[in-house]
């Protein structure tokens, strides 16, 4: 059994004289002990959906059940309960200005009716958790961005939650505090084995984290699945866009049209070979070059290269099956080449 299910998941605003459709029918299994990441653009619905998960959002139609309980059938007391099992932490750190990070630390235990040398207890480990234990008498103001996503994460650990959202956590922080917040992340999912939804419209972060990924796009799940596997070969556009950030493109260049145009996904490692030397070695035809682009995923190189390949199809043919040999993946591109 799935410790998330989410399942035709519909959630609509009502704004003046129209409705707002944010989420279209959303279904979607999250396992226990998983690192999940939720991607879409800005606006794409992605934070309602993380906030319906919780029940913050209330949905219009559909379910959401966290091991098997259904969360609209719980009372109110019961719902209570059961966010507690659920730690958040958001892009804007929601600390309390006016308290000290152990006290923040604190608060949730507080209202918990934990006692407060028991809290402090607990809060001073969980700061060495997030290696801060020399900041427990600081005050957010005093804190980097970073420091305070520690300390905001360290405060949703407080209530041994089964579960961890991350809504944009790493957005207003630079790329090496990010870089930190992520490994944090990950050392807490082996550590505590905290089921982990990431929400982000960063792709970087998907691919340094994540095991599983979901791609929203104007309120309809559009694709999902393993984030080796989606990034391998993305089905849908929006998935295309945001792994190889078309809005970053070359503009296409017309000298370089060649008679087929093909494109190469890479995967475990297969793009440190010298393909395109050997192909054209292999074949004594030349070859283009008219895009390339390779990440990091999970510790693996994985990307794509689009190749012009000269006229006959029987050649073109053989070049295909030359390529495909090497374990790579190959489609024909008949759109222009961005």
């Amino acid at each position: 059994m799935s410790e998330i299910e989410i399942k035709e998941l519909t959630k609509r605003f009502q704004l003046k004289e129209h409705t707002v459709t944010a989420l279209d029918h959303i279904n979607l299994s999250i396992e226990k002990g998983d690192i999940f990441g939720i991607i879409g653009m800005s606006g794409a619905g992605k934070s309602t959906l993380v906030r319906s998960i919780n029940y913050l959002e209330q949905p219009t139609e559909g379910q959401v059940l966290i091991d098997g309980v259904d969360l609209a059938g719980l009372s109110e007391k019961e719902l209570r309960k059961k966010r507690s099992e659920i730690g958040m932490i958001f892009q804007g750190f929601n600390l309390l200005e006016q308290k000290n990070v152990i006290d923040n630390i604190c608060f949730p235990l507080e209202i918990a009716g934990h006692k407060k040398k028991a809290a402090r207890e607990k809060a001073r480990e969980l700061l060495k958790t997030v290696n801060l234990e020399e900041k427990e008498k600081a005050y957010p103001s005093q804190l980097s961005g970073g420091q305070k996503q520690r300390v905001a994460i360290a405060r949703a650990l407080a209530t041994n939650p089964k579960i961890l959202l991350c809504d944009e956590a790493t957005s207003a922080l630079d790329p090496q505090t990010t870089e930190s917040i992520l490994q944090l992340l990950k050392d807490i999912n082996e550590k505590y084995g905290i089921t982990i939804v990431i929400i982000t419209h960063q792709m970087s972060v998907v691919t340094r984290i994540c095991k599983k990924v979901a791609i929203i796009e104007n309120g309809v799940l559009v694709e999902k699945g393993a984030v080796d596997e989606v990034f391998e070969d993305p089905k849908s556009e929006a998935a295309r866009e945001l792994i190889f950030e078309k809005k970053n493109d070359y503009l296409p260049v017309n000298d370089l049209k060649a008679d087929k145009n093909i494109r190469i996904v890479f995967s475990d490692n297969s793009s440190y070979e010298p393909l395109v030397a050997n192909l054209i070695l292999n074949f004594g035809k030349p070859v283009n070059i008219l895009k390339a682009d390779t990440k990091n995923v999970g510790g693996k190189a994985r990307g794509e290269m689009i190749l012009g390949l000269p006229e006959g199809e029987d050649l073109q043919s053989r070049m295909i099956d030359w390529i495909e040999e090497r374990g790579l993946s190959v489609t024909e591109v008949k759109e222009d080449v961005r």
